[in-house]
């Protein structure tokens, strides 16, 4: 079964947004477009508590952007952004959603950051959607939305180490530091993953 999974597809994340992606909104209308092509359609969602501990307004004495350690984990401190039931977490106005069979929302432990769509960022909850995909009959994962070299990546690394074929659809991605997504894609193919454009979907 060929599976779409729509990571973060949200109005923080396009221009204008909190936490912009340049040029995040242009992969809306391909997101639509190749939805049809696929058995199965998912979708995940940054769902934040208020205060959330990757913010930098939770913290004293830094600024956006800023890395710090917590819990023993490396987090970049982002702008407060997908606070949970604002207009900044909807996904963006234009994204058609019919077809989306489940979403799963990730981010709602206020201590800790979840960039993937399978777990937090120190793997101590699932999210739920490496079982729903298993019961699916899902084998084959695609990934577009956003952003490529955090969320969309993070969830490819978990699709990869849960046993799924997983590919990544670039032209359907956008990164906030084109460099780090180099880093990414490299890291994507070491680990077994591939990368297509939405032209060489041959189905």
């Amino acid at each position: 079964m060929k599976t779409l999974i729509l990571i973060d597809v949200q109005n923080d994340f396009m221009p204008g947004g909190a936490l912009a992606v340049p040029g995040g909104n242009e992969i809306v209308p391909l997101i639509n477009k190749l939805q049809e092509k696929f058995d199965l359609v998912i979708a995940t969602q940054d769902w934040h508590p208020n205060a959330h501990a990757s913010f930098a307004s939770s913290h004293k004495n830094t600024k956006e952007f800023d890395m710090i350690k917590l819990d023993g984990l490396d987090q970049v401190l982002w702008p407060d952004h997908c606070v949970q039931n604002t207009q900044g977490a909807a996904f963006h106005p234009d994204l058609e959603t019919a077809a989306i069979e489940a979403i799963f929302r990730k981010g709602t432990n206020p201590k800790i950051d979840s960039y993937s769509g399978f777990y937090d960022n120190a793997h101590l909850k699932s999210t739920g959607l490496t079982g729903y995909l298993k019961d699916k009959g899902a084998k084959e994962l695609y990934f577009i939305g956003l952003a490529a070299e955090y969320c969309v990546y993070f969830s490819i690394k978990d699709a990869i180490s849960e046993g799924f074929e997983t590919i990544l659809i670039e032209d359907g991605t956008r990164a906030l530091n084109n460099q780090d997504f180099e880093n990414a894609r490299l890291d994507i193919l070491r680990k077994g993953g591939k990368i297509i454009t939405s032209k060489e979907l041959n189905f």
